[in-house]
């Protein structure tokens, strides 16, 4: 009996069609809000910003509204109390800060001395380079002299003078600075006003355009809530725990002897509303500080070592404690969408990155085409 010849399978392979068509125009489309976001940005900043106002002051609003208090009353009172209380704080520490800023000169010649190799020490590899470098263009110089006088004869020489400060036009465009600053403060305080001030209103407007039939405006519903309650959620998380990590950046910078203690205090807080940029923009500031201040690599060493430690303690283990499962970003998306927003709208990006991206998985939680997209933003 003869055996049966071995049958080869072949692999499975599951078909993917792709529409090639289609992910172009993805592709495009995707560019095409890159180009607005990044074009319109002096819109969407303020706009996105007392968005994000609104939803943290909401609460207390809408508790005022419970003591019969009209909303537009109390929307009013709790955003002049919380510009009032933030320009106190920073007026309490405007002398160290201005003390600081008097002191940049001297910390910067401080650190060129520092820098500055001592006499009789071994040369490292950038001065070697250095030194042929210059040697090399010596040479240049003295093969070249001949061929330089004669081109020189028949080339006029043209000396590039630096123009001298116009105080006049300095100031006008400080004033416009200044200008552009105040009224992007202003637009962001009148749109958490109205915002906190309809209510519901507007929200019962989403609910309405969101389609005739109840099932779609009972996501809409859902999406709504889970966005409202999501970012308040982190805001009120991020709060704390900047006020936390400002308070024990300042005991331990004031225990070690660090001078202007309760500015970096302050700064630790504000950076520590940007996920991981904040915690090592700080930990290197300070680190270069102490040098300054105590002229040892040692302190230096252990003032930003206790600084990446505090912030490393609120990272992994407070914050995650008091924030749900179910409301955890993947840090990888995160890390990303900050430099990306960061790159868009700078400063502002760096801060409205991890909110955004926050709404973007709510809404594609709820959406049965993006549940991917939301599984890939999640943890």
């Amino acid at each position: 009996m003869q055996a049966d010849p071995e049958v080869v399978e072949e692999p499975v392979s599951l078909p993917t069609p792709i529409n090639v068509r289609s992910v172009s125009l993805a592709v495009l489309a995707l560019l095409g809000c890159v180009f607005a976001l990044q074009w319109a940005s002096d819109v969407f900043i303020p706009l996105l910003l007392g968005v994000v106002l609104s939803y943290a002051l909401s609460p207390v609003v809408a508790q005022l509204h419970r003591w019969r208090i009209p909303r537009a009353l109390g929307a009013a009172l709790v955003l002049l109390a919380s510009v009032g209380g933030v320009g106190s704080m920073l007026y309490s520490v405007s002398d160290d800060a201005a003390a600081m800023v008097e002191s940049l000169p001297a910390a910067a010649e401080k650190l060129r001395q520092a820098l500055r190799p001592t006499r009789g020490a071994p040369q490292s590899a950038f001065d070697k380079v250095q030194e042929a470098a210059a040697k090399l263009e010596q040479a240049a110089e003295e093969t070249g002299g001949t061929v330089a006088q004669i081109l020189a004869k028949g080339v006029t020489r043209v000396q590039i003078e630096r123009p001298r400060l116009n105080l006049k036009d300095y100031l006008w465009s400080s004033t416009l600075g200044l200008a552009a600053i105040a009224g992007q403060a202003a637009a962001v305080f009148f749109i958490a006003f109205f915002l906190l001030s309809s209510g519901d209103g507007f929200r019962r407007k989403v609910v309405r355009i969101a389609g005739p039939t109840f099932a779609r405006r009972r996501i809409t519903v859902q999406v709504l809530d889970e966005i409202t309650a999501q970012i308040q959620s982190y805001l009120m998380i991020q709060v704390f725990t900047s006020a936390l990590v400002g308070l024990a950046t300042w005991a331990v910078l004031l225990y070690l002897g660090l001078e202007r203690a309760a500015v970096w205090g302050l700064v630790a807080a504000v950076l520590n509303l940007v996920p991981y940029l904040g915690a090592l923009a700080t930990a290197g500031g300070l680190a270069l500080v102490a040098f300054l201040q105590f002229g040892t690599f040692g302190m230096a060493a252990l003032i930003g070592g206790v600084s990446m430690m505090i912030n490393t303690v609120e990272g992994n283990l407070l914050t995650p404690w008091l924030s749900g499962r179910a409301s955890r970003m993947n840090p990888v998306v995160i890390f990303v969408g900050v430099l990306a927003f960061g790159w868009l709208w700078g400063l502002w990006g760096l801060l409205l990155g991890t909110p955004l991206i926050m709404v973007a998985k709510s809404i594609c939680d709820r959406v049965d085409d993006l549940k991917p997209v939301g599984d890939l933003l999640g943890e």
